[in-house]
């Protein structure tokens, strides 16, 4: 991470820039308000989220995906693994790059297949029996045109860390594991393109850059950058924290190499931002999730990193408050507006409570109804720090914010930081979480929280005891992008929170013209529900597409289309 530049200065010019303000005015009362709303945090380090026990239920835990979706029936076109198979990839890969437990089955191998057939909500759970851990593209093609020929079903996976089950087996399939696969292959400093490997994690490509002679950034960040891998974040088309700033995955993205089931290689490897020539076949593969083949390698465009970056959370009074503020900051902030998140009570509450850490507003007059946490890069600490406090200046003056807190140096800004990155762990710590990433118009992007958070309540499901599985409704995202994360935070998975939700939260979506998916993908969660966003026509081209580079249907079967 880029060093955020001290804003104490700021600070001073804008309590004496207010102060005369308020002198001019002899309001007593706006000057004992500027006191309380604009201060730096302490230089503490910031504590992680604890180790708590998860307190999900043994069945949450342990029951199959194929056990909790009855009507999901294994394809009998498929093999199933034989002896022979698993010799052929001993063969072709080393046995240090299977993991077997079709010819030598034990409570040990079980262990190790554990991570790959289970997702790390533990909301789906696969059958696999055989991991395979290829270290190049060629190994890569010879395994899928293996499977092709032997009808053997195949699911890449990354570092595992989606949210829509899309990475984990259903039944018996192969795990193709990306994960040996994790080289850098060139940066070059001018033009900002890296060359990397699917297996990459992301924080690891981001820190390479950020060393660098000119140091870059990765045009994408993540709560989970820390274990996803790039060929992961592709096949989602992750979109992330700084999508504001940045954009998506579609545009930063000049070229990728991928096999298709059949083993054929497509090096489409381009590095040039310009290349009209023909069909741009790499976007079929970019939210594909792995439904059309593997991908192998990237390049992709990274700007350079900034020399100063600056971090505020505000507290504010409603939504409305909250879009009034991210209008003011596109006007005010402009080229140096990189993150603008959303972050309601409920979820603030949820951080406090397994993290026992005291919010950074909580003396201003909090709990606040919402929160949002904004940030700016630059080159120029002086200019952007100049144009950040204005900006505070004037939604304190005006009314839109009721309270905020400024970074003072990078450890306050990774402590902010850790309330809006650190609401996904501690969702997970109190039990099943039922999440909705979903793209809704700025005017009803909340009203769908409210709406869910009705729904439930009146279906009598919402409550303090045990005997009611739902904790509680939150919702926070990327106000930058209209991306919201609905969240059912529940004591145990339960049909009838599911049959309250679903399709409910897709038909409300639906009448909206939002989208089901934002950043997350389809996986197997949302699948069948892919038509409260495309028409029929959409979706029968996508199976026509389907259908002409997987004619097998091998790739990540049951989930997509």
């Amino acid at each position: 991470m880029a060093c955020r530049q001290p804003l104490t200065p700021v600070l001073r010019r804008l309590t004496r820039t207010a102060s005369s303000e308020i002198g001019r005015h002899s309001s007593k009362s706006q000057q004992a308000l500027l006191r309380t709303t604009i201060r730096c945090l302490s230089t503490s380090q910031p504590r992680p989220l604890r180790q708590t026990p998860s307190r999900r239920t043994a069945q949450a835990k342990d029951e199959f995906t194929s056990t909790k979706y009855p009507e999901i029936q294994r394809d009998e076109r498929f093999a199933r693994l034989t002896p022979e198979h698993v010799a052929h990839f001993r063969h072709l890969l080393g046995d240090n790059a299977v993991i077997d437990g079709v010819t030598s089955p034990s409570a040990a191998i079980d262990d190790d297949l554990a991570p790959f057939n289970s997702d790390w909500m533990r909301k789906y759970r696969g059958h696999t029996q055989l991991v395979l851990k290829p270290a190049t593209t060629t190994e890569v093609s010879q395994v899928l045109a293996y499977c092709n020929e032997h009808l053997l079903a195949v699911v890449p996976q990354g570092g595992n860390t989606g949210l829509v089950g899309g990475s984990v087996p259903v039944f018996d399939e192969i795990v193709l594991s990306l994960s040996r696969m994790n080289a850098i292959l060139s940066f070059d400093p001018v033009s900002g393109v890296l060359v990397a490997e699917a297996g990459v994690i992301l924080e690891a490509a981001d820190t390479y850059l950020a060393s660098a002679a000119s140091p870059h950034i990765f045009p994408l960040d993540l709560g989970a950058k820390g274990s996803c891998q790039l060929g992961g974040n592709l096949s989602t088309n992750a979109g992330g924290l700084r999508l504001l700033r940045y954009g998506s995955l579609h545009g930063t993205v000049l070229g990728l190499e991928a096999v298709l089931p059949s083993g054929l290689v497509v090096d489409d490897l381009c590095t040039l931002r310009k290349n009209n020539t023909g069909y741009d076949l790499k976007h079929l593969f970019i939210g594909a999730e792995g439904t059309l083949g593997a991908i192998t390698k990237v390049a992709i465009h990274c700007p350079r990193r900034p020399a100063a970056q600056n971090v505020a959370l505000l507290g504010l009074p409603s939504y409305e408050h909250c879009r009034r503020a991210f209008s003011e900051a596109k006007a005010q902030l402009s080229e140096i507006l990189s993150a603008f998140e959303l972050m309601d009570a409920g979820s603030q509450a949820l951080v406090t409570q397994v993290t026992g850490n005291t919010h950074p507003l909580a003396d201003g007059g909090g709990p606040h109804p919402f929160y949002c946490l904004v940030e700016t890069s630059g080159s120029n600490a002086e200019h952007d720090s100049e144009k950040l406090g204005a900006f505070l200046e004037s939604v304190l003056d005006s009314g839109i914010v009721a309270d905020g807190t400024l970074a003072a140096d990078e450890t306050q800004a990774r402590t902010l930081w850790a309330w809006r990155e650190g609401i996904t762990e501690a969702l997970g710590h109190l039990g099943g979480v039922y999440k909705y990433d979903v793209s809704i118009p700025l005017a009803d992007m909340y009203a769908l929280v409210e709406a869910t958070r009705a729904r439930v309540a009146e279906a009598g499901l919402i409550g303090e005891g045990d005997e009611f599985p739902v904790r509680a409704v939150v919702g926070y995202g990327h106000m930058g992008d209209a991306n919201l994360h609905l969240n059912v935070a529940t004591r145990r998975f339960d049909e009838r929170v599911e049959g309250v939700l679903e399709p409910f939260v897709y038909e409300w979506i639906q009448e909206r013209q939002g989208s089901i998916s934002a950043e997350h993908g389809l996986g197997l969660a949302k699948k069948k529900y892919i038509g409260y966003s495309r028409n029929e026509t959409m979706v029968g081209l996508m199976k026509q597409i389907k259908g002409l580079y997987d004619p097998n249907g091998i790739m990540n079967p049951y989930k997509y289309i």
